[in-house]
């Protein structure tokens, strides 16, 4: 079974606390809440109207201080935010380029590697390793089951991310694709199920 990680979109989105419970309660076990645009008044106010059944399942990646009012499951180190918060208990994980990175990062629950294959949320963000490369890293234990694929992850790659050793799978693009625009919840959850279904096996 493959970890299966849900990002959402970085803006806040209207009625987006009743489309996570839904993620949810259609099994979605971890999201990472990254909105880097919003102020921690608005992520406050996303969380709190989340189902509080669910928010051992949300890492921050913004607003770190939002874990004392809430109890979330962790934070995401990344650039705009390096350190860990004093409340003990968080899972606490970090965004990595390099396979170097990796190799750096075992005080850490797990890790995202990005990109593995070209980017569906951001485009002309291609790929930055090798099959090749990957193949090697998984060989050399690099690549373990704490390190998690992001970057152009749907249905179609999740199958090729597990072969080369990935715990998990982060998506984005391969979730939301054109929500925004059509605010087609049905076919939202129509995606997560796939998504979703694909990892179970």
């Amino acid at each position: 079974m493959t970890s299966l990680i849900a990002i959402t979109l970085e803006e806040i989105i209207e009625n987006e606390a009743q489309i996570l419970n839904k993620l949810f309660k259609n099994g979605l076990l971890t999201l990472h809440l990254r909105k880097p645009l919003s102020s921690e008044q608005d992520v406050y106010f996303l969380l709190s109207q989340i189902a509080s059944k669910y928010h051992d399942r949300i890492v921050l990646h913004d607003h770190f201080s939002l874990v004392n009012y809430f109890d979330l499951k962790g934070v995401h180190l990344n650039s705009r935010n390096t350190i860990r918060p004093n409340k003990v208990l968080l899972s606490v994980s970090r965004s990595c380029h390099s396979l170097d990175c990796l190799e750096t990062s075992d005080d850490f629950n797990y890790v995202f590697l990005s990109p593995i294959f070209d980017s569906i949320s951001k485009s002309g963000y291609s790929r930055a390793f090798t099959h090749e490369e990957l193949i090697e890293a998984t060989n050399l234990n690099i690549i373990t089951e704490k390190v998690i694929a992001l970057g152009g992850i749907d249905s179609d790659t999740i199958p090729i991310a597990v072969s080369y050793g990935f715990g998990g799978v982060a998506v984005l693009g391969g979730l939301w694709k054109n929500f925004k625009e059509n605010r087609d919840e049905n076919a939202l959850l129509e995606r997560f199920n796939k998504l979703k279904s694909i990892c179970n096996q």
